[in-house]
């Protein structure tokens, strides 16, 4: 009853503390991270027993799947160097350099558990970086790339930590043929099933016929899919991805009721799954303290180095890639591509969930360093979310970095006008006897897409209009979902297209969606 009470009370906390951030323009996450590390020592609070090897497998695929339906292949094969350069090239360096600092700090550390503590705090979490980076106004291209980076470093770092665990277990050396040949396996293999789920799942979506049923379905395949690959010692998180992607796809089958009514069960779910991980990262504190007995401030310290070395090596890689980018890459969506954004995208390298449920997975008897390793991941989670989401907003403005989206809102703006385009092209080229008026009324709707007027907001001169037009309401309905379906076809294709960035994608097609409700619920129901 006490870990009911606990949950229960972190979604409660977690609602307080969003508009506790929006008020004070502070990243929530980081806030909530605090207020709940800070009510692990108030007396009387009781301490959570959550399973080690349940936190990755409950947590991950729900805030795994929320954020890659937010991409789109297009933009994976825009950003293939991204994804082979800081979500591999980047965690294999840091894991490198975190084991060889871990080696020479810990006395008596082998290098496989060494190894085992570098991977764990190599990979920046997802959820963090965008719960952090984007409401500070870092433009799209910047949290695309960090977004991208996040949804698969996952996966290189948890192949590194078992094989090291592993190997820490049995007291073997680590054979790192194997281990990229496992690698390359794991990756495959979850490909593929996350193509073949991400197929049927939506094959599956487009038959169940109440709204509720389909958004309860892309709630479970996030769990399915991990376990099954998981199952075949697959790479879960390529999996989610995968299957996610895939299903976003095909969202072209889907109307816009089932979007809208999908987007916000996931803007609900995604809030309270994020909350309660944070939370039960702060509430975790009290008891690595405890177990960390009188060792605690030297574990403290040898934290705060590898912190800093994560910090450097980042700053480092960072600065190589915008090297690069400014000799030789000329692909718009690349970043880093000023000294800037660079330093940006190094404070934005958050632990999070990942680094934490990965050290509390370590066996106690096993590994002899486990309360050091769980130390050194609180640590640098503190170090790397916490300083960087309050310094954030004021680097972002201080390096004038939030200034250049003027070319996300013309993205945007052309965006619309293609699906403004698309619906008039409909409405003025199919035959019909409707009088001039209506169609010039019809006209008139989709010009309110440049306006985003809320939805349900007709003059009273429009509704009078279409009291006058019942007679050919069923003509002019026709008409109307033709256009709409063009409009949101031609914006559909667009995500597609390379460049395209998936977030404008899914704003616009927000719009036709409130657009489509707005009128077959007020034009046609009077």
């Amino acid at each position: 009853m006490d870990q009911l009470i606990v949950v229960i009370g972190l979604m409660l906390v977690t609602v307080l503390i969003v508009g506790l951030g929006d008020r004070f323009h502070a990243p929530w996450p980081v806030l909530l991270t605090i207020v709940t590390a800070g009510a692990a020592f108030v007396p009387g609070i009781p301490h959570v027993e959550l399973e080690p090897e349940l936190i990755l497998p409950l947590f991950l695929p729900p805030l795994l799947w929320a954020l890659a339906r937010r991409t789109s292949w297009a933009m994976f094969v825009d950003r293939w160097k991204t994804i082979v350069v800081h979500s591999v090239g980047l965690v294999i360096v840091t894991t490198a350099a975190v084991a060889w600092t871990a080696w020479a700090l810990v006395p008596g550390i082998t290098l496989a558990a060494a190894i085992a503590i570098g991977a764990m705090t190599a990979p920046p979490d997802p959820v963090a970086v965008e719960a952090v980076a984007e409401p500070v106004g870092i433009p799209r291209r910047l949290v695309g790339v960090l977004q991208t980076e996040g949804l698969f470093n996952d996966a290189a770092a948890l192949v590194a930590f078992q094989a090291a665990l592993a190997a820490t277990i049995a007291g073997e050396d680590l054979h790192f043929g194997f281990e990229v040949l496992h690698f390359l396996y794991t990756a495959v293999a979850a490909v593929l099933i996350g193509l073949a789920s991400g197929w049927v799942g939506s094959w599956l979506v487009v038959r169940i016929v109440d709204v509720p049923g389909r958004s309860g379905l892309t709630l479970v395949i996030p769990f399915v899919v991990y376990l099954l690959a998981e199952e075949i010692h697959a790479s879960g998180v390529i999996a989610v991805v995968v299957a996610a992607v895939q299903m976003s796809a095909a969202d072209s089958e889907v109307d816009a009721e089932d979007r809208l009514a999908s987007a916000s069960f996931w803007h609900v779910a995604e809030l309270l799954v994020t909350g309660i991980a944070f939370g039960l990262m702060g509430l975790e504190f009290r008891q690595i303290v405890d177990d960390a007995g009188s060792d605690l401030w030297t574990m403290v310290l040898h934290g705060v180095v590898i912190g800093v070395v994560l910090v450097v090596v980042r700053a480092l890689w960072m600065g190589v890639t915008w090297l690069y980018i400014r000799g030789y890459e000329d692909n718009a969506s690349s970043a880093p591509r000023t000294p800037a954004e660079a330093v940006v995208m190094t404070w934005c390298g958050m632990r999070g969930l990942v680094t934490l449920a990965l050290a509390l997975s370590l066996p106690v008897d096993d590994f002899p360093w486990r309360s050091e390793a769980v130390v050194i991941a609180a640590v640098v989670l503190v170090m790397s979310m916490v300083i960087p989401g309050f310094t954030l907003p004021w680097l972002v403005k201080a390096l004038g970095v939030a200034g250049v989206a003027d070319a996300e809102d013309a993205e945007e703006r052309a965006l619309v006008e293609r699906a403004r385009h698309a619906a008039l092209e409909v409405v003025t080229s199919a035959p019909t006897n409707l009088p001039p008026e209506s169609v010039a009324r019809l006209k008139a709707l989709y010009d309110r897409l440049e306006e985003d007027s809320a939805p349900g907001t007709h003059s009273p001169e429009y509704s009078q209009r279409i009291e006058q037009l019942k007679t050919r309401r069923d003509e002019l309905r026709a008409l109307q979902h033709r256009a709409l379906v063009a409009a949101q076809a031609e914006v559909l294709r667009a995500r597609n297209e390379k460049g395209q960035d998936p977030h404008v994608v899914d704003r616009v097609l927000e719009r036709l969606d409130r657009l489509s409700t707005a009128s077959n619920t007020q034009t046609f129901h009077h």
